[in-house]
């Protein structure tokens, strides 16, 4: 495996406080493989990240425009012991003295989750040490209570309390949920059919801008004119929360249809920027309903979290943050580095879950689908 295809988080940017070797602070080995990143991290229970590498498999699918999930499988057992093995003395650390092992087991391409599982799975069988099952989606939810930062980048609290009001935004998922405690996701809102991160790859790649697409487009965007076109915006000003996303998508493949190629620069950011403004007002819209919503109103949350690898997108943050302003709540998101997987929130999400007695008592087989509602 190349040496350049890893990368070393900057630990100064994730510590909390300083790790001084408390004796009641928990370790916990997370290990996350559910697509196409094999990661690693050590995470203590005073909310310390000690140890952090991700094996990035990017530049295996850039030709291809997107994940191939056999190669990403081959990929992931060709990293995951480098990786592991990477962590603990980026660490200083010693298997033995890593208290809790935790792994995705879901939801994911279940040839990679199978991987990462397997190999959580020997370390705690051959060491005795305990083993937690996590879900992948639950890392993403949990990960903002590790660390949190203000939409402008700079750090803000250092923790997120339950309940809390979440965006999460994927590649693959698009969810409004009412976080009341680990574990407790209630789902109210959810996308009918693409996800918001579909929809920019889907566009990144009509455009020829390469995958992956959303930091692209968000990137093209900030040069050009959101009002340039006119993308519709499913499903706004309509009651409920849910999502549409198919149409704008839709609506973009038939507009490029009609202009020749090639296409200059400024058409480009123009039309990222009118499409990225489409994809804002319709999260922005839902998510005004979903304060509104009789559960929330009840559950009072003092948070709006974005989390996912969606939640790096510059526009989307301010608009939440601005949103969050408006409804007398707090905004918070993991700092860039937390939002797309990495092995830090599996971490955390063991050790959250760990404290509560979650751990493999009998077998578990690594699901491909895992709704947070079924935890």
């Amino acid at each position: 495996m190349s040496e350049e295809k890893i990368i070393r988080m900057d630990m100064g940017t994730l510590h909390g406080d300083e790790h001084h070797g408390k004796e009641h602070s928990i370790l916990c080995l997370g290990i996350e493989s559910s697509c196409d990143e094999t990661s690693a991290a050590i995470v203590d229970s005073d909310r310390n990240i000690l140890s952090h590498i991700i094996y990035s498999q990017i530049p295996e699918h850039q030709k291809y425009g997107g994940v191939v999930p056999e190669l990403a499988a081959r990929a992931h057992i060709l990293a995951i012991d480098d990786v592991i093995r990477k962590t603990l003395d980026a660490a200083g650390k010693k298997i033995e003295d890593i208290d809790v092992i935790a792994a995705t087991a879901g939801p994911g391409l279940i040839g990679g989750v199978l991987i990462g599982w397997m190999a959580a799975t020997g370390i705690a069988q051959s060491t005795g040490k305990p083993l937690v099952a996590v879900n992948h989606l639950e890392g993403h939810a949990l990960v903002p209570r590790l660390h949190a930062a203000a939409a402008n980048g700079s750090d803000g609290a250092t923790s997120v309390e339950f309940p809390y009001l979440l965006m999460l935004a994927s590649g693959g998922h698009c969810q409004i949920l009412l976080v009341r405690g680990v574990g407790q996701y209630e789902m109210i809102g959810q996308t009918l059919d693409d996800s918001a991160g579909e929809a920019f790859d889907k566009v990144a790649k009509m455009l020829g801008l390469g995958y992956p697409g959303g930091p692209v487009v968000d990137k093209r965007a900030a040069q050009g004119n959101p009002k340039a076109f006119n993308f519709p915006r499913p499903l706004c000003d309509k009651p409920g929360c849910d999502f549409s996303f198919s149409g704008i998508k839709t609506a973009a493949r038939t507009f490029l249809s009609r202009v020749e190629e090639p296409y200059s620069d400024e058409f480009i950011n123009d039309f990222c920027a009118s499409f990225q403004a489409a994809v804002v007002d319709c999260i922005i819209d839902r998510l005004q309903n979903a304060f509104k919503d009789e559960r929330v109103i009840d559950a009072a949350p003092k948070t709006l979290v974005v989390a996912g690898g969606v939640a790096k997108n510059s526009a989307i943050r301010a608009a939440m943050d601005k949103l969050a302003t408006k409804q007398d709540v707090v905004f918070a998101a993991p700092p860039m580095n937390l939002c797309t997987d990495n092995g830090a929130m599996i971490a955390w999400a063991g050790l959250e879950n760990y404290r509560l007695g979650k751990v493999v008592k009998e077998p578990v087989a690594p699901r491909p689908r895992w709704p947070l509602t079924e935890l």
